[in-house]
């Protein structure tokens, strides 16, 4: 996950906020930080958002939210397959995509993070994650994203890309050579599902990468939703695969005890405002 958030250097009560929505977390206390190889390391506990996690200063996880961003990432994808055996989730190290996937009846899922300091940290102050990978149905591997697809024999139902903002390191995620390499260990018939960034301020991106991902798959389609805590509030997500069409699926798989994620928030969210639509159409 993303976004967008600087942390001031006040040494008590000390605001986070969001660079381009104005957006602030008051720390009521911080809980963790560390400089890793990778990113700085932040985790506050805040009166309303509860636990929250940045990474080089941009938020990825609030506990009062969460559940928003990783139902729309993982269900999507998951509820149109009829026996999802083996899923692959890149990033998402808070853990969040991981738990989501688990609600489904699939036999192994693995979890590719390259910074093993987050997941030790979001083991320790989230405990959805140790919960998580205490299912023996779950795999965790540190390793590049980019360098796991180009090395793995495994071949899976569906991939489920939980990486960064479609800009600066990240922006290699977002590449056609990413998404080459992706289909190449996707099973036939299965699906893709990644995070694409803000609607609104990644909308050159979103245009850049729909011309591309057009003529690589059959169908390919946006989707978007709420994440309260994301920079403008609504946030997009791709949907490619050569044979599942997300708009004439019939019968959708939904686990129970979910907190958004339903069939009619399913249809409704591959719906796209006119200013979106514009833009896909005057990128090809």
């Amino acid at each position: 996950m993303k976004n967008s958030a600087l942390s001031s250097d006040r040494k008590e009560a000390r605001e986070y906020q969001t660079t381009s929505s104005g957006l602030f977390f008051k720390a009521k206390k911080v809980l963790f930080e560390k400089k890793s190889a990778f990113q700085k390391i932040e985790i506050i506990e805040n009166d309303f958002y509860g636990r929250v996690l940045f990474l080089d200063g941009l938020v990825q996880t609030t506990e009062k939210d969460e559940f928003f961003y990783h139902e729309m990432l993982v269900h999507p994808a998951l509820g149109c397959l009829p026996h999802p055996e083996k899923v692959l989730i890149i990033g998402g190290g808070d853990g969040g995509a991981l738990r989501e996937v688990l609600k489904h009846p699939v036999r192994k899922a693995w979890l590719v993070e390259i910074d093993q300091e987050v997941i030790r940290a979001c083991e320790r102050y989230f405990p959805w994650l140790e919960a998580a990978l205490s299912d023996p149905r779950a795999e965790l591997a540190i390793a590049d994203g980019f360098d796991f697809i180009q090395k793995t024999s495994e071949r899976f139902e569906a991939i489920i890309v939980d990486s960064s903002d479609p800009v600066g390191p990240s922006a290699i995620l977002h590449a056609r050579d990413f998404y080459s390499k992706l289909k190449k260990v996707l099973k036939p018939g299965g699906v893709i599902v990644a995070q694409a960034g803000s609607q609104l301020l990644h909308l050159k991106e979103h245009g850049q990468k729909a011309r591309f991902l057009k003529k690589m798959f059959r169908y390919s389609s946006f989707y978007s939703a709420p994440v309260p805590t994301y920079p403008v509030g609504t946030w997009c997500y791709t949907f490619l695969s050569d044979r599942v069409d997300p708009l004439k699926v019939k019968k959708l798989r939904v686990p129970g005890g979910l907190k958004y994620f339903n069939e009619e928030i399913f249809r409704a969210s591959f719906a796209q405002p006119a200013f979106f639509q514009q833009a896909l159409r005057s990128s090809k």
